[in-house]
Order: C-alpha cells, then structure tokens, then sequence
C-alpha cells in the first residue's frame, strides 16, 4: 500500500506542467516545511510560500506530507536528542507527567512552552533537520525528476 502511494505520488510529480528544477523546488520547500518545527502550520506555510513565488502547489504538498503519521513520533524523537546534544543537555529533558485528559487540556501546553527545556532542543533540532532534509530532496527530486521525464519520452 505504502509503495503504490509512493509511485503515485512519483508519477504526478512526474506529470506535473512545469520545469524539472520548479518543480524539485517546490517539492523541497514543501520538504522543509514537513519537517519544520510548526506543526499544525506545515501546510498552511507550504501553500502561502507557493502562492507567493508562483511554484506548483501539488508539489509543494507532495513534499509537506512526506513527513506522515508514521514518520513524525521518530522524526521528533531523533530532532529532540540532536537538539539537547547541540544544547549540552546529557539527554533530552523529560516530559511531565500527564494522562492522556490533561494533553486536551491548555494547561498542559503552555507548561510545555513555559519549560524551554523541553522545547528548544525540539525546536533547534527539527530545524537543523528540516534544512539538511529539504536541501537532500532539491537534488534527488531533480534527478528522479529528469529519469522518469526521460523514461517516459522513449
């Protein structure tokens, strides 16, 4: 299921109207916003970018939801410990006790922003990370981009 997601994604990526190097762009923008630190606002900001530099907004989306549910807990995870390294911490600060009840409610949150801590090793971590992952996709789009453009033209 995984893998025909993948080539479907891959082939309208491939169909899509535009130069190979437009479109590896906007798939690498929407990359770096996948994998950003804001989340919940990931697409909202791959949209605005790609309404306001005219890029393909398909691809742009295509790049935002590479980062998925399966990927996100372990994304995170590794962006929060290369935070705390990067930060001095021996180890990344651990998170208060809570029920699932309290993560609905406000208080929970904003003790969380409260406690920088916790959260700018997530922070700096998932940046440095949503850099290193959007500058890889720039040119592994373009090539994958140019093989498939010339596979489908022979």
């Amino acid at each position: 299921m995984v893998q025909d997601t993948r080539k479907t994604f891959f082939r309208r990526l491939l169909a899509l109207d535009d130069t190979p190097e437009r479109i590896a762009l906007a798939f690498a923008i929407g990359v770096f916003f996948g994998f950003s630190p804001l989340l919940g606002l990931h697409t909202i900001l791959g949209l605005t970018v790609a309404f306001l530099f005219r890029l393909n907004r398909l691809a742009v989306l295509i790049g935002v939801y590479v980062n998925n549910p399966w990927t996100l807990v372990p994304y995170y995870a590794v962006a929060a410990y290369l935070g705390a390294q990067l930060m001095g911490f021996l180890s990344t600060p651990p998170l208060p006790d809570f029920g699932w009840r309290q993560l609905w409610s406000g208080g929970y949150w904003i003790l969380l922003v409260r406690e920088w801590r916790i959260m700018m090793p997530l922070i700096l971590g998932s940046t440095i990370l949503s850099f290193v992952c959007g500058g890889l996709s720039y040119p592994l789009a373009l090539y994958f981009i140019r093989q498939g453009r010339a596979l489908r033209s022979r």
